[in-house]
């Protein structure tokens, strides 16, 4: 755990606005907070070093921060308490599904308190299945003798019978029936099920906390007893629906963290920290790819043992934005003794008033699900992980890294401890890589600063002040839920380096935007990429399915494809019939290491009217040839022209980028390729390397620019902004905002 850290409730805010953050102070020193506006976060003594100005706003304390821990794990919480009362004897069955083995016990479902009153069944460390229940000679345990299996399911019985004052408990294996084996043990006193202080809990051994937490699905538990306490105005009803304390269908409202009991006491409970649902029963048979033309055979849900989708440390500190805030970028710099940390966050203009004639979308869901990226060079590569260390030392940068503190929570880039992908991820938890001076890459002199997401996008913003143009910044959060309102008062929208993940209602937005009149600049490579979902109740919590196609860290597993939170199919948003292409012209066609190369200029642009003025006061031929990024404009995830997949025909490629260092190594996006020697547009592999910048204009009278290169903002501040690439763009913002 670090020494000093903590996280904003949310990563933007409005003048008039209370913006409070949770902070977990470990040092024993009293903590200072401070607000200042972030000029640069690039730590790069070359580029002149992390920038911040003060700001005069109070800052006050809630409450003095101390020492928190992370409750990671994921677990279900269903029932009332004390709903176990009077019974003296019940039956639990569920069908599961573990997916890891550990050194410690993994609780499937428990209702023991601190008396020994109760149940509770846990597979252990050795991989057998036990069930406990209290007794009035004490807790008694009885063990399945072979072990189960992992990635296979299982239907489990636990029935604990006062007449026969016996504890059974039943393992059968889905793929071997006769396998089944049942383990009897007679009873020392009458059982004690009366656990008065206790919900039952699924996946955890506590019904507070995440205690011993299971990893794997589950799926249809039930519960029954002969003589269930509770009754029923239904005087008719059965005995085996009059035996019912709950029948919990996992495949009811995945959308939401309720658990809904079907039973006529509806039992019902709610999820903690958000294990994975929409994910596949013991009953998918592969002949249904969608969980709403087949609920039953998605009745299962997924726990992991690093699920958080929130921190719960209390705030301890908070804000209140004055109504004249300015609209930019800002950190609150927390200080313990010797130690410091810093929480970003954006201010946006009042709902529906604009201060600037441009706006810089911020691509904080793309920030949230790159949170935390441990990458697999620190985890595996010493030497790289030695450089990074030293280079953040020399540097005075950011000195934590995610792949070394890995205790709040990693990226959908990571995977759980079980080896399945990271598929929801939160920003109510400390994010290291979303701070000022954080370094991704190390080996300055081939990456140059080595930024990446939102150190990379201080590059656009300095060279915006640099250059004395006004903006204010908008978040994709407001985008989402404001639409193309929150766009119509700009003339221009400009991206960041790496705008990757969007909803459906951003493109609406962009589109309508562009298509009513509206500019846009796209800055980045890699963008408009991957469909994302967002949870409908809480916000901050975002959902990615990588489905077929992509560059992918992990692939969601067949029958897997569907969003829990929107229902809808997820995956690339190719694949939904709205690749990038149709948006900003160019999209995701290639990926290197990351280094950059430069653009060549196509003659034929300087002469066309249409766009010679991109190129008023540029000379030489080539451009971008240097820069922060990658040391150079085009560099490390290429986009490019093509128009069928819905590159306007009045696209123009202005400059196009070449002679890509082979030593990266290059390779296509998967959904170009067909073999290792044929692609999709049917030409070469080294032909499709490339990015292309592009204009185009809109029928509406909109338009768009677009660089096609994540390295391109790098190359801004080179030579103290007078560089080439800083005249293209200088070009376009004036003409496009005037």
């Amino acid at each position: 755990m670090l020494p000093l850290t903590g996280y904003a409730e949310r990563l933007s805010a409005r003048p008039g606005q209370t913006l409070r953050f949770h902070v977990a102070n470990a040092t024993g020193n009293a903590v200072s907070a401070r607000v200042v506006r972030v000029r640069c976060a690039d730590a790069n003594p070359a580029i002149g070093g992390i920038k911040t100005e003060s700001v005069a706003i109070a800052v006050t304390t809630l409450a003095e921060p101390g020492p928190q821990s992370v409750p990671a794990g994921s677990y279900a919480v269903v029932g009332p308490m004390g709903m176990l009362n009077q019974l003296s004897d019940c039956t639990f069955s569920l069908q599961i599904f573990p997916t890891l083995a550990l050194m410690r016990r993994q609780v499937i479902m428990s209702c023991l308190d601190a008396h020994g009153r109760g149940i509770e069944l846990e597979l252990t460390s050795a991989r057998v299945l036990r069930g406990t229940v209290g007794t009035t000679a004490g807790r008694t345990t009885v063990e399945t003798e072979l072990p189960v299996s992992l990635q296979a399911w299982t239907s489990v019985t636990l029935r604990v019978d006062s007449a026969s004052r016996t504890l059974s408990l039943t393992a059968a294996p889905h793929s071997d029936r006769a396998a089944a084996q049942t383990v009897t043990l007679r009873l020392s006193g009458a059982p004690v099920l009366n656990a008065q202080s206790r919900r039952l809990s699924l996946g955890s051994a506590s019904d507070a906390a995440p205690v011993d937490t299971f990893n794997g699905r589950l799926e249809h538990p039930r519960l029954m007893s002969e003589a269930q306490p509770f009754s029923s105005d239904d005087t008719s009803a059965d005995a085996s629906r009059d035996a019912c304390l709950g029948d919990w269908d996992f495949s009811l409202e995945m959308h939401t963290h309720r658990v809904i009991d079907t039973g006529h006491l509806g039992h019902h409970g709610e999820l903690i920290n958000t294990p994975t649902r929409a994910v596949c029963g013991s009953l998918w048979t592969g002949q249904e790819h969608c969980f709403r033309h087949a609920p039953e055979q998605y009745g299962a849900i997924h726990f992991h043992d690093d699920d958080l989708d929130d921190c719960r440390w209390p705030a301890t500190h908070a804000i209140t934005l004055p109504a004249d805030f300015k609209s930019d970028a800002y950190a609150l710099l927390l200080q313990a003794g010797d130690v410091e940390e810093n929480i970003p966050f954006f201010v946006v203009p009042p709902k529906g008033q604009a201060n600037a004639k441009i706006a810089v979308l911020v691509s904080t869901y793309t920030y949230t699900v790159y949170g935390n990226h441990a990458r697999p060079e620190w985890m595996n590569d010493p030497a790289w992980r030695e450089a990074h260390v030293a280079q953040s030392k020399a540097w005075h940068a950011y000195p934590y890294n995610p792949g070394e503190h890995r205790d709040y929570g990693l990226s959908t880039y990571n995977y759980h401890t079980d080896g399945s992908g990271i598929a929801l991820v939160s920003w109510r938890r400390p994010m290291l890589n979303l701070r000022v001076g954080y370094i991704t890459y190390p080996y300055p002199e081939i990456r140059g600063s080595g930024l990446r997401h939102y150190p990379a996008d201080s590059h656009l913003l300095m060279w915006l002040a640099h250059m004395g143009h006004e903006v204010d910044l908008i978040t994709d959060d407001e985008l989402h839920r404001e639409g193309k309102a929150l766009l119509e008062p700009y003339k221009v929208v400009v991206t960041g380096s790496h705008p990757e993940y969007h909803t459906a209602q951003m493109l609406d937005a962009l589109q309508s935007y562009r298509d009513t009149g509206g500019r846009l600049v796209y800055l980045g490579g890699n963008g408009f990429y991957w469909k994302i979902a967002l949870d409908p109740a809480r916000d901050g919590i975002v959902e990615i399915r990588r489905g077929e196609g992509g560059i992918r860290a992990w692939a969601a597993e067949p029958g897997e494809y569907y969003n829990q939170y929107d229902s809808q199919y997820g995956g690339l948003w190719r694949r939904n019939a709205r690749p990038p292409q149709k948006l900003v012209g160019v999209g995701f066609t290639a990926q290197g290491n990351f280094v950059g190369s430069y653009y060549r200029i196509n003659p034929a642009a300087r002469t066309n009217p249409k766009v010679s003025w991109i190129f008023e006061g540029v000379t030489a031929e080539t451009v971008g040839g240097e820069g922060f990024s990658g040391r150079g404009a085009a560099g490390f995830e290429l986009d490019r022209v093509d128009k069928r997949l819905g590159s306007p025909e009045s696209a123009i490629v202005v400059a196009a980028s070449e002679n890509h260092p082979p030593d990266a190594p290059w390779m296509l996006v998967p959904e170009e390729q067909l073999t290792h020697i044929t692609t999709i547009p049917g030409q070469t592999h080294k032909a499709l390397i490339r990015a292309d910048m592009t204009w185009f204009d809109c029928p509406g009278g909109g338009e768009v620019f677009s660089v096609g290169s994540i390295t391109f903002c790098g190359s801004l501040p080179v030579d103290q902004f007078n560089n080439d690439i800083s005249r293209i763009l200088d070009n376009v913002l004036k003409r496009f905002s005037h």
